[in-house]
């Protein structure tokens, strides 16, 4: 008879689990929290070229006023629906993960992308216009086609400063629309690794850590949209 003692067999750990982990619970604790540092750190990045809009906005009303009105309020709109859409099936989609339904999961990442795309492409059709107006601040920078409050042509000095509403314009769209660019390669790469089956109800957090990132570009747009298109509309 052996003297040697059995000992029990160790727990089996999930495949994703790393070595750093007690479980798969901390691994998502600790997910999360990076990702809403992160989050909290780009809240600060876009916080300064608001409070630069809001201080500007102030000095120089008019002329803000006017590169408002130049802007596309219908095709805005339709920008906001989308996005507002993309984070319903960002949101299906990791509820899906959560639930295991591997091809539910897909599909909803792969509509989010479409959704992505297509506020993408309408952003390209108002920048061309930007474009073809002499719009972009700069040296062929023209304010012949702004008008004021009632038609009238704008001012010297009005004209010059509508540069300022412009430049905020592209910075703050551009940077938001460089935050989607970004994000689509990475729902891509969850949906092909969903349709792999590499997530489940023990393990979903790549994607739900992609879908906090998404949501939070969309609520920058939700900022973006009455601040650049609706508010200066109005005395």
């Amino acid at each position: 008879m052996s003297s040697l003692r059995e000992t029990p067999h160790a727990p089996a750990h999930h495949p994703a689990l790393r070595h750093h982990f007690e479980s798969m619970a901390t691994q998502k604790d600790s997910a999360l929290l990076g990702m809403w540092v992160f989050i909290a750190q780009e809240i600060l990045f876009f916080g300064g070229m608001l409070c630069a809009y809001a201080i500007y906005r102030n000095l120089y009303y008019d002329s803000f006023a006017a590169g408002s009105h130049h802007l596309d309020v219908p095709l805005g709109t339709i920008n906001t629906a989308v996005l507002i859409c993309s984070s319903l099936t960002m949101a299906l989609g990791v509820h899906a993960a959560a639930l295991g339904k591997r091809k539910a999961t897909v599909v909803f990442l792969l509509l989010t992308i479409v959704l992505g795309s297509v506020f993408l492409g309408i952003k390209v059709v108002e920048y061309a216009d930007k474009f073809e107006n002499h719009l972009v601040p700069g040296a062929h920078y023209s304010a012949e086609h702004l008008r004021g409050a009632h038609g009238e042509p704008l001012t010297a000095d009005v004209a010059l400063h509508s540069q300022l509403f412009f430049a905020l314009y592209f910075g703050l769209t551009g940077l938001h629309a460089l935050h989607m660019i970004i994000g689509i390669p990475i729902i891509a790469y969850m949906a092909w690794r969903a349709g792999q089956g590499r997530f489940g109800p023990a393990y979903y957090t790549p994607i739900e850590i992609t879908g906090l990132y998404w949501h939070f570009v969309d609520i920058v747009w939700i900022f973006l949209f009455p601040l650049l298109y609706l508010i200066p509309h109005h005395v």
